[in-house]
């Protein structure tokens, strides 16, 4: 445990900018994955109710009244 401690001193935290580079990286994948997270969950939820669902019977439904 000692030695995986010491490489991640010397790898990260030693310096102050490659600390701080370290947070920013995993600050950012975080919130990625945190939206993309609930986005599915939200989508799950509601599928079938938003307007990428239901677009397609509106838009042929437009295109086939101005048909005519």
């Amino acid at each position: 445990m000692s030695g995986i401690a010491s490489g991640l001193y010397n790898s990260l935290f030693r310096r102050n900018t490659t600390m701080l580079g370290a947070v920013f990286l995993s600050a950012f994948g975080m919130q990625l994955a945190f939206d993309t997270g609930s986005e599915r969950v939200w989508d799950s939820i509601n599928k079938g109710r938003q307007w990428k669902d239901i677009k397609a019977r509106y838009v042929q439904a437009s295109e086939e009244d101005d048909d005519e």
